[in-house]
């Protein structure tokens, strides 16, 4: 009787403090409403389009302050900005409060560079083409996982309650609205076609949830036409579905130069004057144009002057987008702090590093450990020979580390791969480098080299993959096999017959098969950001035991492509849904990761088989560490409805939880079943739970021989 009271008490505080929060938002939103509708009144049409570019300079007349901005996809885009693990890293822990911790360090860093809006998260979910080389600023390639990430990225960046947009937070950006890697040949910002329930299923999820749960502050389309009509003139999604369903309530800002693009790229617009009113008219509020040349600029006097006199009807769209974008300047107090100076230079703290330094170690991935070889014991192996093209670090001209991935400025310190390693060994242990070769060029002039060292040494650290320069916007490939000779350094030091653990450094998924066969351990890092190299030294001699796991599938060459778990029922007939002459499974799966322990999942139950097509009930699931080191595991929950109004997947993600447990430790994980997780769209594309029998599927991955399996009935 005294738990149910205190449970009682609890759910009474927190609806309190919710419904005092949403009064305390209303009345600002309300004030705000007021100022911003006086200042409007006072403003010249000059003064009105100014304001709809993404640096509009300050206005000293009306007192109207600049709102400055960055990409902060893994830390600001800014010099001696501390740099975090990449995107497709931060999935792999499978932890969400990391990004709310990550970017609540990134709203500080850049509130100190006075600046107050962010274009980021990323919430593209990626659809099984890792050809396209923006895979690594997504989380992975399920709408729930990717959901989840981008609401604890948001609340992190913008603060929640009365801290939202307080001091210490600042305006994120969802993008990019929405279905851009759902293009036909990998290529960035290539065309998407698609079905309705595609859409909705896939890939309005995320953008949904943090709409709906993060009220996230800003949005931005992407460059894509979309099933024929370009996302930047996409009214009914942009308006209808965005605004008026959802009820967003921040601004639009452009990517780089697409309201141009509706007339260059899309050929819609037959001018510039013509894209500015369909852009404005749809609703994209802010013109954005990185460096602000008038060859690209659609927003500015001149064109929208000529646009008023074809159309003047758009005087009130300006109006609209102007309100909004003071709106999002007050939300963000900068009236108050009209005149701040940028400073000369951004200073990367120690505690932000060390919260790097966690995230990179949660995030890395073993996918093979062949014998136990992992981790290395410092006792038993008197040389290490490190080698490979990722295994050092050189600064590119502009002061940049290729190895850190896409959207990073010039960080204080990058560490790599052998620097890790000789800092973690000391004098104990002698360091045998050799690079081996390049990741562009065909050259073998370092072979030799390196297989000397590995002839010389016990064990081998091979740190192959991609870099900046190989992946990321813009650098789409038409293979996936390692890039340049490395597949060649790989065997040649494979028959030397040294144990080898091969490091994978690169922002997208690759076929490696040779390495998958051959080399008994592998560890994939992705960009681990400016404290990789002693991630990966923590990891290699166990330090750090891995518990991170794929959000992306592998495939084993690019004609599997899309290679993702969610699959739909194969083809039954002479065909088998099968290839005739390969493997059609991927080479590492959705959910995949390995450990220095061994988990064992155990009396899977539900604590009500059958339910109300309205009601709720839990699944839970014994989790014991059998092995002899502490370690975490991420458990994951699958549904399916077994026989639904229309065709489902195989099973879609609907929980996870990563869980730390000590070595012989067992936890109980448990999670709820309702209608958001047992919803589908039915033919009307209705949101309904429909009676039948659901299949509940809960283990270590997404692969069958991973998952124990439950029944749950709904009438």
């Amino acid at each position: 009787m005294i738990k149910s009271h205190s449970l009682f008490v609890k759910f009474f505080f927190v609806l309190v403090v919710a419904h005092v929060q949403a009064g305390f938002a209303q009345q600002l939103n309300t004030e705000i409403a007021a100022k911003v509708k006086v200042l409007l009144g006072k403003m010249t049409l000059d003064e009105k389009i100014e304001q709809l570019t993404q640096d509009a300079p300050e206005n000293t007349r009306l007192g109207i302050p600049m709102m400055k901005y960055s990409e902060c996809l893994h830390g600001l885009w800014l010099d001696n900005a501390t740099v975090y693990p990449q995107a497709i890293a931060l999935g792999s822990t499978w932890e969400p409060k990391l990004l709310q911790e990550m970017t609540t360090h990134i709203a500080l860093e850049a509130r100190a560079a006075n600046l107050t809006h962010c274009y980021s998260p990323n919430l593209d979910v990626i659809t099984g083409d890792p050809r396209y080389g923006r895979v690594e600023e997504s989380y992975g390639e399920d709408p729930f996982l990717v959901s989840k990430m981008g609401v604890a990225f948001v609340n992190g960046l913008q603060g929640t309650g009365k801290e939202r947009f307080d001091k210490n937070h600042i305006m994120a950006t969802a993008k990019h609205f929405v279905g851009y890697p759902e293009n036909r040949r990998g290529i960035n910002g290539g065309f998407s076609d698609m079905s309705e329930r595609r859409l909705y299923e896939i890939h309005l999820p995320p953008f949904e949830a943090v709409v709906k749960e993060a009220k996230v502050g800003s949005l931005m389309p992407g460059h894509q036409d979309f099933n024929g009509i370009p996302m930047h003139m996409n009214k009914p999604l942009l308006q209808g579905l965005l605004r008026d369903k959802w009820g967003f309530d921040g601004f639009i800002v452009s990517d780089n130069n697409d309201v141009l693009r509706l007339n260059i790229m899309h050929s819609i617009a037959k001018d510039r004057v013509d894209a500015a009113i369909l852009g404005l008219k749809t609703g994209v509020d802010m013109d954005l144009v990185i460096g602000k040349s008038l060859e690209w600029s659609t927003y500015t006097n001149a064109v929208l002057k000529e646009a008023l006199k074809r159309d003047p009807s758009i005087i009130k769209n300006i109006d609209q987008s102007v309100s909004r974008v003071l709106t999002a300047k007050y939300r963000l107090g900068l009236f108050e702090t009209l005149g701040k100076t940028y400073p000369d230079k951004l200073v990367s703290k120690p505690e932000s590093q060390a919260v790097s330094l966690k995230i990179a170690k949660k995030a890395i991935v073993l996918l093979k450990n062949e014998n136990n070889l992992l981790p290395l014991d410092k006792n038993k192996i008197k040389s290490i020979a490190v080698i490979g093209p990722n295994a050092d670090e050189n600064k590119l001209p502009n002061g940049k580390f290729p190895l850190l991935g896409g959207y990073t400025g010039a960080a204080p310190y990058y560490v790599s791969v052998l620097q890790g390693i000789k800092d973690k060994v000391g004098k104990d242990i002698k360091v045998n480098y050799a690079k081996g070769c390049d990741l562009y060029t065909d050259s073998k002039a370092g072979f030799d080299e390196a297989i000397k060292a590995a002839q010389n040494s016990d064990v081998v650290i091979l740190a192959v993959g991609g870099s900046s320069l190989t992946c990321g916007e813009g650098i789409d490939r038409d293979n996936l096999d390692l890039i340049g000779v490395q597949n060649e350094l790989v065997e040649a030091i494979h028959k030397t017959g040294k144990p080898i653990v091969a490091v994978l450094i690169n922002g997208r998924p690759l076929s490696i098969n040779f390495i998958a066969e051959k080399i008994p351990s592998i560890l994939e890092t992705w960009y681990l950001g400016m404290k990789s190299g002693e991630a990966i030294a923590e990891t290699i001699f166990g330090d750090n035991n891995p518990g991170g796991k794929l959000t992306v599938s592998f495939p084993r060459s690019v004609g599997q492509i899309p290679v993702t778990y969610l699959e739909k029922p194969d083809f039954v007939g002479s065909g088998k849904g099968l290839y005739k002459f390969a493997d059609k499974t991927p080479l590492f799966a959705f959910g995949q990761g390995m450990s220095y322990t061994t988990f064992e999942y155990k009396n899977l139950k539900l604590a009500q088989p059958t339910i109300a097509v309205n009601g709720k009930t839990t699944v839970s699931v014994e989790v014991t560490n059998t092995g002899k080191r502490d370690g975490d595991e991420i458990v994951q929950m699958y549904i399916r409805d077994d026989f639904a109004s229309v065709g489902r997947y195989n099973k879609m993600l609907k929980g996870f939880e990563r869980v730390h447990l000590k070595a012989g430790e067992t936890k109980t994980v448990q999670f709820e079943l309702n209608f958001d997780n047992l919803s589908i769209y039915n033919q009307e594309m209705k949101k309904v739970v429909e009676p039948g029998d659901f299949t509940i599927s809960v283990g270590a991955s997404s692969l069958a021989k991973d998952l124990t399996t439950i029944k749950l009935t709904v009438k």
